[in-house]
């Protein structure tokens, strides 16, 4: 499937249009995988979507392994057949020349220090907990599940305090950080997390969704992820 987003001038610039033809390998129901459509939707790049289905085994067929050893999406092909993975990474990639990057070497560092925060701190908490509680796989991990939900509060505390005097994470404009956090935080309600009490994330929030080109997401997860009750 091709698909192009809608014209804009997001982030506050006029964007480098990056003509080349591009496959993005994807799982619509994945918040990494999200991330990226979001950015190619915002920077009105013309690419090609190609499902994976993850929980079917596609990702570990020997094609895609040549793509991704891991197996995991998303993965950006270039036209030269050269491949991304790694969500942030590829973000990164996309990024680099358009507003959505910072162009101050002490931003950019920013940018990045909170890429590797979401990471580590919001993907394998938040992320991993929404994961095992809507398909699930939660009751055998009820005590790893309880330190992932109490890490994951932990992040979006430092999130919340950290938006306290700024309306973006970087540098006062919408950036890749932004992209990056949103996608897990947004549906941290879905793993039980109270996101009422952090005011500053909840309208951090509405100010991302008003972004030119936004796009929700992520979609559900698909009926081959989840598992029957044990």
């Amino acid at each position: 499937m091709i698909v192009r987003g809608p014209k804009t001038a997001s982030a506050g610039g006029d964007e480098r249009r990056i003509v080349c033809p591009m496959r993005l390998y994807d799982y619509a129901g994945s918040a990494n995988a999200y991330k990226v459509r979001l950015l190619l939707r915002q920077l009105d790049v013309r690419y090609e979507l190609v499902p994976i289905d993850i929980f079917r085994g596609e990702g570990q067929t020997p094609d895609f392994l040549k793509k991704n050893p891991l197996g995991q999406v998303p993965v950006l092909e270039l036209d030269d057949g050269r491949c991304i993975a790694q969500s942030n990474a590829i973000l990164w990639h996309l990024a680099r020349g358009t507003s959505f990057l910072p162009a101050d070497p002490f931003a950019e560092s920013k940018a990045l220090e909170w890429l590797f925060f979401e990471q580590y701190e919001v993907e394998p908490t938040l992320g991993s907990a929404r994961y095992w509680l809507l398909t699930g796989r939660a009751s055998p991990r009820k005590d790893e599940l309880a330190r992932r939900l109490e890490a994951g509060r932990r992040a979006l505390r430092v999130m919340d305090r950290a938006l306290e005097d700024r309306t973006f994470f970087v540098g006062g404009r919408y950036s890749i950080a932004d992209i990056a956090l949103y996608a897990y935080t947004h549906i941290a309600g879905d793993a039980g997390v109270d996101l009422a009490s952090h005011q500053n994330l909840a309208a951090w929030f509405a100010r991302v969704e008003a972004q030119p080109g936004f796009e929700p997401g992520p979609a559900p997860y698909g009926a081959a992820a989840h598992v029957p009750p044990a």
